[in-house]
């Protein structure tokens, strides 16, 4: 189960709460809620100090958001390692 929870939006600046385990189809439920802020060209942060597991589709989104400017907030020390970490496509 994963919550995605709009915390705050302040001017052009959204900030988004993942609670619970960001995988499989969920992922495309993440990236869906950030294309729906980054669309409208909001600057975009999301607070994963809830956030319990992140598969690797997760992870490869997390790199690409981090990639358009999203501020990852609150990680792990777990999730910063693994956000270190290259992913390929596909694997």
């Amino acid at each position: 189960m994963l919550r995605i929870s709009e915390i705050e939006l302040n001017g052009d600046t959204a900030t988004l709460r993942l609670e619970g385990r960001a995988v499989g189809r969920l992922v495309a439920e993440v990236e869906s809620a950030c294309e729906q802020h980054l669309s409208k060209g909001h600057r975009l942060r999301l607070d994963l100090a809830d956030l319990s597991f992140a598969d690797r589709a997760a992870i490869a989104l997390f790199q690409k958001l981090k990639r358009r400017g999203v501020a990852l907030t609150n990680c792990s020390p777990f999730l910063n390692e693994e956000l270190k970490q290259t992913i390929s496509p596909g694997t």
